[in-house]
């Protein structure tokens, strides 16, 4: 099995303060190991404070547009001047408050990738997916309309986060056994197009991770870290969850 580096991504969504950014930062500076890969993903207008305290930041979401008329809108070329490295793609957020389509998600993919943002791809069904047992066919269909538009290759600079919607914020967890579930298949299914991108791909799972689930989450063989929500915004949980994402490497 290919040896995949763990990823442990904070999504702030719309929180946090300057205040925040150091406190945040300065215990990640400090607990910083070379072994796992931690990125914040603040509130746009703290993106350049959480580069220059020096830690690896990301976009919440970025526009699908080059630039225009677009009020409001992040232009993944300026979030990658200004230090961005990556940018969330088809938060359950964007696609449920803000009706991104799959179409959508996979153009502002595309639109990241050209710019020089690694795009994190969130996937995930509802609840009311999962009782009909709906949850393959979701997740698959998501992430087939970003291979449909770039071809499997592109996934080869990105990540996928699964984050069953019925989990995020709610304080739900999916079991781990759950989650591996759905990551083995996600795999398995990139393995149907191409198997060097399946095994090394980083697939992060994301709903009500916590520094108490976050260890048996990452002991999975198909879980590569986590994307983070509230947990993100606590310095002590924040750091106990990096510490345990060192346990798969």
């Amino acid at each position: 099995m290919a040896q995949r580096k763990p990823i442990v991504a904070g999504n702030w969504k719309m929180n946090g303060s300057l205040e925040l950014v150091s406190e945040i930062c300065g215990e990640v500076e400090k607990h910083n190991n070379a072994d796992v890969d931690v990125i914040i993903f603040p509130p746009a207008l703290l993106l350049k404070d959480v580069v220059n305290k020096g830690v690896m930041a990301g976009t919440q979401t970025i526009s699908e547009f080059d630039s225009g008329a677009y009020t409001g809108e992040i232009h993944a070329k300026l979030a990658h001047e200004i230090g961005a490295k990556y940018t969330l793609v088809g938060h359950s957020e964007r696609r449920s408050l803000f009706s991104e389509s799959n179409q959508q998600v996979a153009d502002k993919f595309a639109k990241a990738q050209q710019f020089g943002l690694t795009p994190i791809l969130c996937v995930g069904e509802t609840e009311q997916q999962r009782d009909a047992g709906k949850t393959e066919e979701v997740v698959a269909e998501q992430i087939k309309a970003v291979i449909d538009k770039l071809g499997v290759a592109a996934l080869n600079n990105s990540v996928i986060a699964y984050e069953p919607v019925w989990a995020i914020g709610t304080g739900k967890t999916a079991t781990p056994e759950q989650a591996q579930t759905v990551h083995k298949f996600i795999r398995h299914m990139l393995s149907s197009y191409d198997e060097q991108v399946a095994q090394t791909l980083r697939i992060l799972y994301g709903g009500s991770v916590n520094e108490k689930n976050s260890e048996s989450l990452f002991a999975q063989a198909d879980i590569d870290g986590g994307l983070i929500g509230g947990a993100s915004l606590q310095k002590d949980a924040f750091i106990s969850i990096c510490k345990s994402a060192l346990g798969n490497v």
